[in-house]
């Protein structure tokens, strides 16, 4: 499973045109931000405690529940 940042990091763009975009924007500025992560409870966590550019942590939630889908998909796409 590829880190959620990668998956992220589709979304950036160079104007803003939903939530998702201005959080993986942000998200490539955070230096801090667990780039290697597949785990929601870390990155839930962090964003919490550290990232006051996203808005709500329904957008995190929003984003991750994509990520895992495609990377669920992806998984049993190699399995056939």
């Amino acid at each position: 499973m590829r880190p959620f940042y990668l998956y992220l990091m589709k979304f950036r763009q160079p104007k803003e045109s939903d939530a998702i975009t201005k959080f993986a924007n942000h998200a490539y500025e955070d230096h801090g931000f667990p780039k290697q992560s597949t785990d929601y409870n870390e990155l839930s966590s962090y964003l919490e405690l550290n990232a006051d550019y996203l808005e709500s942590m329904s957008v995190f939630d929003q984003a991750w529940e994509q990520y895992v889908q495609i990377e669920e998909g992806l998984l049993l796409g190699d399995q056939e």
